[in-house]
């Protein structure tokens, strides 16, 4: 799983998926499966596969419904599928749960994770979603 992970976060996406449908095929029933397919959701994110990224966004979250990470993520996605309502929507679980959010301090804690141009692109999301900057 953390191959998978690490993978997505350096922008290569096609060996994410494979270590993290590989781990989903060898524990099934994992009690951390919600781990699994949040990272399927940023691996299909980096691919630019933003429709099968919230499908995996939303397994996650059938399982864990307060896991931030990817109602974070699903806030930046439906900002790019000009799915404008719906990512305020999300915007407004992820304040909820992260109140005082910003830019400023999600880019300082998530840049020794991301490479920059998934960085740059994450937070572009977050941005047109209305995340506000500090």
């Amino acid at each position: 799983m953390t191959s998978g992970w690490n993978s997505a976060f350096l922008n290569r996406p096609d060996p994410a998926v494979d270590a993290l449908q590989r781990a989903i095929r060898l524990s099934p029933l994992d009690p951390l499966g919600y781990l699994f397919a949040a990272g399927l959701a940023f691996a299909h994110a980096v691919a630019h596969h933003y429709e099968e990224a919230i499908e995996w966004a939303d397994r996650s979250l059938q399982q864990q419904p307060r896991f931030v990470i990817p109602i974070r993520l699903r806030t930046a996605l439906c900002a790019y599928l000009d799915r404008t309502e719906e990512a305020r929507e999300w915007l407004g679980r992820l304040l909820e749960l992260q109140p005082g959010l910003t830019i400023t301090k999600y880019k300082a804690a998530a840049e020794v994770w991301f490479s920059p141009e998934f960085l740059s692109w994450y937070l572009a999301g977050l941005r047109k979603a209305g995340l506000p900057e500090c």
